[in-house]
């Protein structure tokens, strides 16, 4: 279980999948990200979530021309209780590039790991198995 993998007090770079399972009470994966979001509202964790997340949260309401979900989603990820969107700049993006370059990663996925060691987060939480030999950087949970 991902939360039994991290102290009391921890922070935590959420990436997009987990959080849109939350949103869309994904009967399959919810399940295994659940605990850490509960435990965020308790106040016993930190979530991160960067703009990457929110861009790519919205995008699917978005296409859908749901334009109010589209509105609650990013309400629910501003004001989640226990986690905070980070801001993007150009320490990160110039970070983000040499995780990319180093690993292969996608753009998406360089800014996460970024934001993540930034942010001395204790792991990044993620359902993509993209992220390969960039554990190396950080724990990757989730996967």
């Amino acid at each position: 279980m991902i939360l039994d993998q991290l102290p009391h007090g921890s922070v935590v770079v959420v990436d997009t999948a987990p959080v849109i399972y939350l949103l869309e009470a994904n009967a399959t994966f919810l399940p295994l990200f659940l605990p850490l979001f509960r435990a965020a509202e308790r106040g016993e964790i930190q979530i991160l979530l960067t703009p990457v997340t929110l861009a790519e949260v919205l995008a699917g309401p978005l296409k859908a021309r749901k334009e109010a979900l589209a509105e609650r989603y990013e309400s629910a990820l501003r004001e989640g209780l226990g986690w905070r969107v980070v801001d993007l700049n150009a320490d990160l993006a110039a970070k983000a590039a040499r995780l990319r370059i180093r690993y292969g990663l996608k753009l998406p996925d360089a800014f996460q790991l970024a934001a993540a060691l930034v942010h001395s987060a204790q792991a990044l939480v993620s359902h993509d198995r993209d992220f390969g030999q960039a554990a190396k950087e950080m724990p990757i949970l989730g996967i």
